[in-house]
Parts: C-alpha cells; sequence; structure tokens
C-alpha cells in the first residue's frame, strides 16, 4: 500500500484543477439500495452528461426489473430484462448531444488497477459495503508517489429512504471510506427461537417462511428470491403464519422486501444526492469552487436537514493507514470466541476470516487440507496461540485488503 508524502500533496490541488471533463467513471452496481441500480445511478448518469462531461464509462451488474420503472426514468417497459448499463447508456446518448458513454454490464471488481488508472474521477452509487470497501482500497493502492496522476478522487452516494449523504475521498489524503465504516448502522439479527415459536412482526413471519421452512420443505432446493413461484410461496406461508399468531400486514410486497433485504426507494432523496455528487465532480473537474471537505449528510424525514463536517483520517485505518489496530483480547478466549467478536465489530465486517501470524498459521478457510490442519485450533485459548501485543493478519473475502490487528491481552 503506498501513501502521499507531503510532496504528493502539494501536487494534489495542482491535479485537480487541471481536470479537463472527461474520461470519468460512474459504478453503480445495483443501485444505491436494494431495490435494483438505477434509483441513484440513474440521476447521476443524466447530471453528469447535462453539465459537459463527454467521456462516461457506466459500470453496472444487474438488469432491468418492472419494479425498477416507478423511479428509474431511462427505462422503459420494453427495457426489462435488459442490462442496466446498456440500456442507460444508451437512453443518454439518445438525449444528449456530443457525449459518450461506454457501458460495462458486470462487477466494478471485474475491473483491474489499470482499467481505473484511465479516469480523472471515479463516482459511487453501490449498495453493498463490500463494494465500496473495494473500490475505496483499490484507489487507495493506486496512489503512487511519483506520479501525481495516479490519485482518483471518489464520490460516494448514498440513499436510504429519506435520508442520503455525499461524501468527496482523497485516496490517501483524506480520510478514506474504511475509516468511517464505524458510523454504519449494525444489523440487527432476529433469533431464531423468536421465528420458530413467537413471532411479534409480519417481517418474522416472512423470516420464518424463508429461513426455516422453505428448507424443510424443499430440502435440495435453493430459494430463489427473484422468482415469482418461490416469493408467492413464501408469501402464502408466511400470510398462514401471520394468521396464527394474530399479526397483521404480510403482504406480497413486504414479502420481497424481507426476502430481498430492499431497502425503500425515494425519488427525491436519489435526486438531492444525485445532485451533490455531480457538483463536487464538476467543482474537482474545473476548479471553480472548492470541493467539499469531506461528509455531507441528508434528513428529510420532517423537513429538509443537511451537515456537513470533516471525518477525520485514521492513523490506523487498514487502508490508509499505518498503523495496526490495537484489539482487546480476553487470553481466556478461544480461537473461535475471537473470531466471533471480531465479526461483531461494525469497523471490522468480516464473515468468512483466514488468520495468521509473522509465527504460526492460527486458522485458514481453504484450501480443505490447510483448513483441516488449522481447524483444532478454534477450541484453543488464545494466550496459547499468540503473545501480547503480537500482530494478526486477516483476511477475508469480503476484504480487498489484509487486516491487521495488535493482540492486547486484557
Amino acid at each position: 500500500m503506498r501513501t502521499m508524502t507531503p510532496k504528493c500533496k502539494r501536487h494534489s490541488s495542482m491535479i485537480l484543477k487541471s481536470c479537463k471533463l472527461h474520461k470519468f467513471v460512474l459504478a453503480y452496481t445495483r443501485g444505491a439500495n436494494n431495490s435494483g441500480a438505477g434509483g441513484l445511478g440513474c440521476e447521476i448518469l443524466k447530471n453528469l452528461a447535462l453539465s459537459g462531461f463527454k467521456d462516461i464509462h457506466v459500470i453496472d451488474m444487474d438488469t432491468i426489473d418492472v419494479s425498477n420503472l416507478n423511479r428509474q426514468f431511462l427505462f422503459r417497459a420494453s427495457d426489462v430484462g435488459k442490462p442496466k448499463a446498456t440500456v442507460a447508456a444508451s437512453f443518454v446518448m439518445s438525449r444528449v448531444k456530443d457525449v459518450t458513454i461506454t457501458p460495462y454490464y458486470g462487477a466494478i471488481q471485474d475491473k483491474d488497477q489499470e482499467y481505473y488508472m484511465q479516469f480523472k474521477l471515479v463516482i459511487c452509487g453501490l449498495d453493498s459495503v463490500e463494494a465500496r470497501r473495494w473500490i475505496n482500497a483499490t484507489l487507495v493502492d493506486m496512489v503512487d508517489i511519483d506520479n501525481p496522476e495516479s490519485l482518483k478522487p471518489l464520490i460516494d452516494g448514498g440513499t436510504e429512504g429519506f435520508k442520503g449523504q455525499s461524501r468527496v475521498i482523497l485516496p490517501t489524503l483524506t480520510s478514506c471510506y474504511e475509516c468511517s465504516l464505524d458510523m454504519l448502522t449494525p444489523q440487527t439479527a432476529v433469533p431464531l427461537c423468536t421465528l420458530a415459536t413467537i413471532p411479534r412482526q409480519p417481517a418474522h413471519c416472512v423470516e420464518w417462511a424463508s429461513i426455516l421452512e422453505w428448507p424443510r420443505v424443499f430440502e435440495d432446493k435453493k430459494l430463489d428470491n427473484d422468482d415469482p413461484e418461490h416469493v408467492q410461496w413464501i408469501y402464502e406461508q408466511a400470510l398462514h403464519r401471520a394468521q396464527e399468531f394474530n399479526i397483521s400486514g404480510v403482504t406480497y410486497s413486504l414479502t420481497q422486501g424481507v426476502i430481498k433485504n430492499i431497502i425503500p426507494a425515494i425519488a427525491s432523496t436519489n435526486a438531492i444526492i444525485a445532485a451533490s455528487c455531480c457538483n463536487e465532480a464538476l467543482k474537482i473537474a474545473t476548479g471553480a469552487n472548492p470541493y467539499l471537505n469531506n461528509y455531507m449528510m441528508y434528513i428529510g424525514n420532517e423537513g429538509v436537514y443537511t451537515h456537513t463536517f470533516e471525518h477525520e483520517k485514521k492513523d490506523d485505518c487498514p487502508v490508509c493507514g499505518n498503523l495496526a489496530t490495537d484489539f482487546a483480547v480476553d487470553p481466556e478466549w478461544t480461537l473461535e470466541e475471537f473470531i466471533d467478536r471480531l465479526k461483531e465489530q461494525p469497523e471490522v465486517q468480516i464473515k468468512k476470516p483466514t488468520l495468521v501470524t509473522e509465527r504460526r498459521r492460527l486458522y485458514y478457510q481453504g484450501p480443505p487440507q490447510l483448513n483441516e490442519q488449522t481447524r483444532p485450533n478454534l477450541e484453543k485459548k488464545m494466550r496459547d496461540l499468540v503473545d501480547n501485543r503480537e500482530e494478526i493478519a486477516i483476511t477475508d473475502p469480503g476484504l480487498p485488503f489484509s487486516l491487521r490487528l495488535n493482540v492486547i491481552f486484557s
């Protein structure tokens, strides 16, 4: 991982002011919410084209669904089933003269650093934390102290109902996405015993049908939440379950929302956040005004409220920092308990980690031979595996970098 020296910091303002209105990439893999790509992405793409950006690349891995048509204005009923990136690019180019939009139907992770190096700026309207962490780490790693042009500003936007945020990240200079990971609201899981015995909400009935009942009835068949027949079956089972416990509110729409983890999308919120993102892009590209420093929150639940603040860079950030993160550990924990506590940390967010130190292999997810060799360590005490203040390197399929933790025995 490379970091900017003071010399490169002086160059950074010159880089931003010299940007021309070309070679920008808009990545909105499945949109800014789980209801599908385009809620935020369509707005951003339209704004960029109308603002004079001439060369835009669009990346999206989703196809158009009927449910997208009520707010994603670049799509029509005849486009259902087609790749969103392709249709969006074609539509905008047909309406805006002299703009070239290159679509890519796939994931942002499909492209390498050489691909992203050609752009002046990256704008994201992503729906997943994993994708945001990947592009953030990729852009930070691209920074070369001998090549000021390797610094690619990242503008990130996101919406959730009446709330939204936009931010400007200058890789290695300002706080990166990883620095603010602890701001995310941790997802609350409903205990299986609640789902199985005493459901209290309509969503509990839907989760019971999808998590417990579907595997029991269809042992060898995976639930496809995009299959209308599968969704209908879950809905009927959840409705029957709700009636047993006198719970109202189970609808087909709710069923879809629960099993697909759909967050309600509001067109006005998307428009506001998209406008903010594109405003920052224009300021960075032209130097017309100072750009955002560096985080803007929008709350529209009971009016229009925005708050701008500077999120500080963390010295121990695993992506843009230079220090390993201290992590308090009870020496009596087993390695398995240690991993479970790591998974609970909002600033870590790992799922299937592999852990090693300089002295030994603690635990490997794969290949099978290494997994078999290291699995007995899961039952061993941490005091028997590592020393106090020893560094553990953690890799995970969801992490585009190696996480470094200093074990501090408590």
